[in-house]
């Protein structure tokens, strides 16, 4: 009897699910199975059990339930892996079909699986994320009004949905394409949406926009008036930048950029006013820098008053650039005067000094000319250089051949002028006689590759004579290394020349 019991035990864990048994249920399985076999050594006729095996079906085994013995199965239901296997997220296949339709751009049955899935399943945890993916499936397919009442719908019943600041983001996107096609709801919803609260704290605290946050609903119905035209954009702006509260300064900001991208008659008094009276530097640093786009007498003046007043470099800096950006001879005039203060930073002067090089005009050019013998900064005296030689022309290039062969200018002004002579298309009938004038080491190693630079003949002239005549071993060697990386048939004869020395 206990034989028969240990086989019946058997088929029944067979019929359960698998799973790995735990140490213990091994411990369990094994004192209750020493048990059973206590007193089988002596038992004879097992032989009779042959044939077990082809029970069909172990239909015959119905009505054990009873037998004795069977109450060591009792608990087993509570052993790790014995449990009945949980039962799967109902939403699993309609989501799966879902994101299948959506990546392969079938976005109406993406909609309408993701919106059936809302609808069967609203207590779901996946019910709020559906709808913001049947939204903008929708939205792929342009049907805009729909996708809006279901990024509303998942904003009033799905505050905690994972996906609701993403949800926030294409509504405000949505929003700007239907104001674009004249929703007036849509106009309303930007105007409100994209100015701060006025419930917002004035410190870094709730309410507040975070610079890198581009997901706030406010900055994406900001960032929104983009696309409207400027009699409906322009008006919201005025509003955004007359705040003064700290919460709005980054709003601020993103506003500057947005207003400069807008003409109309209020642009200008908005730019300058925010120019003059913004508490945040980084806006009014923006609106000098966007009055470049302002071609203006107004602003030019403006511009003038913050080079002559402000202590702000980066603002100044701000001016300076937008002065160059003007056509205005009033411009470049403020420009030249603004180089020549010595009360200014260098490093702003430089700026200067590079913009006026821009502005390929006689007027500059001469200025620039005579501006050079009154400055005593090496690093303006090189941007003077630089800038001449960005003018081009024929007077510049013998400008800067004269400072280069002044001997009185210090040495690496001198290799500049020559450098930029050379880079700019100097005279070579000038350029090439020189190397032997020249006393100074230094001049003459800026002179050889001055000449590797040039592709004339006369310059390969120069640069074979020195690697065959020049004194000084180590001015030798440069010049024939200049020549090995040259294609021409004659500068490989050289070389093989100098190699059968």
């Amino acid at each position: 009897m206990q034989t028969m019991q240990l086989v019946l035990a058997a088929v029944m864990v067979i019929q359960r699910p698998a799973a790995p048994p735990s140490p213990q249920l091994e411990a369990l399985q094994l004192a209750r199975q020493l048990d059973a076999l206590q007193g089988l050594q002596g038992l004879e006729g097992l032989s009779g059990l042959a044939g077990l095996e082809g029970l069909a079906g172990l239909e015959g085994l119905q009505g054990f339930e009873a037998l004795e013995g069977f109450e060591a199965l009792e608990g087993f239901e509570g052993v790790a892996g014995f449990e009945a296997l949980a039962e799967q997220d109902p939403t699993d296949s309609l989501w799966r079909a879902a994101r299948q339709a959506f990546n392969r751009g079938d976005y109406s049955s993406a909609a309408n699986l993701y919106g059936d899935l809302n609808r069967r399943y609203p207590n779901s945890t996946r019910a709020g994320d559906a709808l913001y993916w049947a939204a903008f499936a929708l939205y792929k397919n342009d049907d805009l009004d729909r996708a809006r009442s279901l990024l509303v719908t998942q904003q009033r019943r799905y505050p905690k949905a994972a996906t609701l600041r993403d949800g926030d983001a294409l509504l405000a996107r949505i929003q700007t394409a239907l104001a674009k096609q004249g929703d007036e709801a849509a106009g309303r919803w930007i105007s409100e949406h994209a100015q701060p609260r006025p419930e917002a704290d004035t410190g870094r605290g709730k309410g507040c926009v975070s610079e890198d946050d581009d997901d706030d609903l406010r900055v994406a119905a900001l960032m929104g008036l983009l696309q409207m035209d400027a009699t409906k954009a322009v008006p919201i702006l005025r509003k955004v930048l007359a705040r003064r509260d700290a919460c709005s300064t980054v709003l601020r900001r993103k506003a500057v950029f947005i207003l400069s991208q807008k003409r109309s008659p209020e642009t200008e008094d908005i730019l300058l006013d925010a120019a003059q009276h913004d508490p945040d530097s980084e806006v009014r640093q923006q609106a000098v820098f966007w009055l470049s786009q302002v071609p203006t007498e107004r602003a030019v003046e403006m511009l003038d008053s913050i080079l002559k007043t402000s202590k702000d470099q980066e603002l100044q800096e701000k001016a300076v650039f937008a002065l160059s950006q003007q056509h205005s001879p009033k411009a470049a005039e403020i420009l030249r005067a603004y180089a020549e203060r010595s009360d200014a930073p260098s490093e702003v002067r430089e700026k200067a000094i590079f913009w006026l090089g821009q502005r390929h005009s006689a007027e500059n050019a001469a200025f620039l000319r005579g501006l050079y013998a009154k400055l005593a900064d090496d690093d303006l005296k090189e941007k003077v250089i630089f800038s001449l030689s960005q003018m081009g022309g024929a007077e510049n290039a013998r400008w800067l051949m004269d400072i280069a062969l002044n001997e009185r200018e210090p040495i690496e002004q001198r290799k500049k002028a020559l450098f930029w002579a050379g880079q700019t298309g100097a005279d070579l009938d000038q350029l090439a006689p020189l190397y032997d004038r020249m006393q100074n080491r230094e001049m003459k190693e800026q002179l050889i590759f001055v000449y590797s630079q040039r592709h004339e003949a006369a310059a390969l002239d120069a640069l074979i004579k020195i690697a065959k005549t020049e004194p000084d071993k180590e001015l030798r060697k440069k010049a024939i290394f200049w020549l090995g990386q040259s294609h021409d048939p004659r500068a490989a004869q050289v070389l093989l020349e100098i190699i059968n020395q």
